[in-house]
Formats: C-alpha cells, structure tokens, sequence
C-alpha cells in the first residue's frame, strides 16, 4: 500500500486539563443521563455532608462552585458566602447567594440554616437533569418571584424517583427537606446504577452507561441500540428519550444547530474588528476553562482510495471512510466503535469483531501504524483509566480541504482548522463560545470570542477568525451531517 500524501503536523497537547466545573459541563452538554447526575451529586452531598457535620453553611452551592479534578472528582470550591452555625437555633439573616439557587427564606430575609444548601443541590439535581435551572427567567425580579411561589414545573420525561426527590429538596419550608445524611439514602440513589468512575469524554459527549457491567467484563460488546431496548444488568435503567435513540439520532439537526450558532459568533466577533484595536489586553479574553477536550491531534489524507485517517489528542484513533462510515479504535488498542451511514453505533474489540469488518479494520490499524511512525508524536500517552470503559468519542463528521488549510468538523461541534503553510491551528468550540488558537510557536491560547471583541486580538488571530467564518458559512450551507464536502480554493 503507498505512503498516504500531506501529513500532518500534529497539535500540541496539554498533559494536564485546566480546571473545568458543572457549569462548563453543562453548557457544554446541558442535560445528562441519570447515571451521571447521581454521580455527581452523590460526591457533593459527601462533601456537603462534611461541611454540615462541622455545622458550616456554604450558602453558594451551585454549578460554577463544583469544580473537576483531573480525575473527575468533584471538588466543592468558593467558600467566600460560607458561614458557621454558632449554636443550636442560629439563623442567618444576610441576604446572599446565587439567584438561580437561592432558597425562598434567603430571599425573605426571615433567617436561614443548613437547609439552605439542600435547596440548592435540589436546583443543581434539577439543572442537571433536565437542562436548565427549575425558576430561571429571563427578569431577576420574576425569578425570586417563582422561588418564593415555589413555581417551577417538572418535564414528564424525567423519572418519577428522581423528580420526588427534586420536590423533596425543594420544599417551601426548609424544615419539610431532608437533611443532608437522609439525601443518600433516597431511593433515587440506593436504586439506579451508580458508576464508580467516570471519563472525561463525559465533558462533551455522553457516556455509554447502556453497556452493562456484566457485559463490560466479558469484553464483547453489543450494538448500543440493542442495550439500549434490552438491558442486561437488573441495575441498569433506560436513558431519557433522546440519548436512548443516541444509536440511531440523525446528526444533521445537532450538526446544523452548533454550525449556526458558530457562525453567528464569528459574524460578531468579526464585525467588531478586533485586528483594528491594539490588542494590549488580548490576555483578558483568555478562558482556559473552555479549552477543548478533544482536537484532531494528528491526520492523513488517502481518501482517493479509503478516506481520511486522524488522531485525538487522547491518542484514540479513526477513519471516515469514502462510503460515510466510521471506524474509531479506542486509545487502549482494543476497543472498537464502529458508526454506519445512519448513525447506528456497534461497539466490538480488535479479538472480536464482525468479519464484515475485516478491510476496515486493516485500514484503520495501518492509519493509526502510519501516523505512529511518520507523525510527530503528540504529547505523552495516556493510560487507560478506571471508567474510560464508560466512554464515547466524538467523531470525525465533516471535511475538507482547500489551497490554504483542511477543515475538520467532530461531531461534538468542534471544528478545527489547520492551516498548511504556517502550521498554525484554529479549534472552534460552539457550546463554549470560545476559540482556541495555536500559533506558529505552538502556543496553546483559549479566547471567549465575546470577549475579543473589546480589547481586541493580534491581526494573525483575526484574520483566522474571518477565514474561519467564510469556513464555518460553507459547512452549513452543505448541510451535509457526514462525509467529506466538496472542495474550494
């Protein structure tokens, strides 16, 4: 087989993620599977837990204050509205907190306790359940008015145990919610599965919590609809409706939304004229949380013959191939997932696989031998950890290339652009609103594009900018959810 032309240099990649938080998590995914919400909160009512026990308030639980290790641990932080229960009886009076978390008693200034944080992880249970927070408008002053109401509505598709717990936490009279010791022992947590780890591809894709234990340990796996239906495991659950046709979903309408949410930040941004200013404060639209957790770190291009092979910046890799199917190899060496023209997902293992698959996976091991051995290697290999079994990557969804660079779009909405003469690379986060920049010195910055807009940017970022527009305007107008879109100069 010959040598695949143009490869690529690969991106630089971060040993070390900067710090992330629920918040960024959910503008990122907005709402996640059960499994993941009890999760979550398990880990910040055992802090919780701790603070009450030593009779500590916190009073500003909420999304932003939940930080990630790298180990996806989460770390409650900001304790600067925290307060100590002197004696028995005390209630605080100062009005304070977050409005989307604050307790009807806060707002009414009549004195508060440690049950002011129940509500709180009720409105965090809530956010991250169902998307948004349960009183939030549009007007602050209607906002306090639905608190104090306890107005709030519940969507049906949400599960029964879980929604009685949300209204037990956010009871009205702060002396009806459960204390912090009762929260674990709801049947929310005591009867759902409960993973023990979680990867960190869970802070831009949804995991596959689908996938049974018993099934992990027997290291076959089975199409992700058929799980999905037929449960093996008494401990599973069914997902909510729209990630349980996560098999079969059409990209297009995803695809299409992100696209033109980007394009609308890029048409702000460039209207501005951030090249005009002298960019003395650049470092003020500097956001390391909203770096990307997933780039193209590496690519090759054979798709005269096959399609276009690529590296994530995990060391996980993938084909799209020339028939609009994708073939991923997990960064363990093993584990396969394989995505039809119609988006159903199938996962299997390099020992166990369709023979169907047979030229397919030949290919993508000599792509992945290829890059390997002709590629810079970029950054240090990770070691699979506890919880990776849980993970689904994005996947390469749309490209192209033109005279001046190649366009890569991934199907968590990221698209890449990697310019050939400078090596210079643009990663465009839609969720996050924000651009990573890498310039010729392999400098690795993260820009809010709202925040380019005042103080301005360097005039090489903002020429990337408007050519990541005219980029981004040919994607949509292509309203191709796969494949490779038809090249321009």
């Amino acid at each position: 087989m010959e040598s695949p032309p143009c490869p690529a240099t690969p991106a630089p990649v971060l040993t070390h993620r900067p710090p992330q938080s629920l918040l960024e998590l959910h503008k990122r995914r907005k709402a996640l599977s059960e499994p993941e919400v009890r999760y979550y909160l398990r880990q910040t009512i055992l802090g919780c837990q701790y603070l009450h026990s030593h009779r500590v308030i916190h009073r500003d639980l909420k999304l932003g204050n939940l930080f990630l290790s790298d180990d996806m641990e989460v770390k409650i932080g900001d304790f600067g509205l925290a307060t100590k229960v002197e004696y028995e009886g005390e209630r605080k009076k100062t009005l304070c907190g977050t409005p989307n978390y604050i307790a009807p008693e806060v707002l009414s200034k009549k004195g508060h306790g440690l049950e002011v944080d129940i509500w709180s992880i009720g409105c965090i249970m809530y956010t991250l359940l169902v998307g948004k927070p349960p009183f939030e408008t549009s007007c602050l002053k209607d906002t306090y008015i639905r608190i104090k109401k306890n107005e709030y509505t519940i969507p049906k598709h949400i599960n029964p145990v879980a929604a009685n717990l949300i209204q037990k936490m956010l009871r009205s009279d702060p002396a009806m919610r459960p204390t912090i010791d009762e929260l674990l022992n709801d049947e929310f947590f005591t009867s759902g599965y409960l993973p023990s780890r979680l990867p960190t591809s869970c802070l831009t894709i949804a995991p596959r919590f689908s996938l049974a234990p018993s099934s992990l340990e027997l290291g076959g796996r089975k199409p992700l609809t058929a799980l999905n239906k037929g449960l093996d495991s008494p401990a599973q659950e069914p997902l909510p409706e729209k990630e349980e046709a996560a098999g079969l979903r059409e990209v297009g309408d995803a695809v299409s939304c992100h696209l033109a949410d980007m394009l609308q930040q890029l048409t702000a941004v460039n209207a501005a004229k951030p090249s005009e200013r002298v960019a003395v404060r650049q470092e003020e639209a500097e956001d390391p949380a909203c770096i990307p957790i997933f780039w193209v770190s590496k690519w090759v291009d054979y798709s005269d013959k096959y399609g276009l092979g690529y590296q994530l910046c995990d060391n996980s890799v993938g084909v799209l191939f020339n028939d609009s199917t994708r073939l991923i190899m997990y960064n363990d060496g093993d584990n396969l997932q394989y995505i039809e023209q119609n988006n159903t997902e199938s996962y299997f293992t390099v020992r166990s696989y369709p023979s169907a698959l047979n030229k397919k996976i030949t290919l993508l091991k000599y792509f992945r031998n290829y890059m390997s051995e002709h590629l810079l290697k970029a950054g240090a290999n990770i070691t699979p950890r506890e919880g990776d079994e849980l993970a689904r990557l994005p996947y390469l969804c749309t490209w192209f290339r033109t005279r001046s660079a190649i366009i890569l779009h991934l199907s968590n909405g990221t698209v890449q652009i990697n310019f050939f003469q400078d090596h210079t690379k643009v990663i465009l986060c839609p969720l996050m609103a924000a651009v990573t920049y890498i310039d010729e010195k392999r400098d690795f910055r993260t820009y809010k594009l709202s925040l380019i807009e005042e103080p301005g940017c360097c005039r090489e970022l903002a020429s990337r900018l408007r050519y990541a527009r005219t980029m981004v305007e040919k994607l949509l107008s292509s309203k191709s959810g796969s494949g490779r879109v038809k090249s321009s100069s």
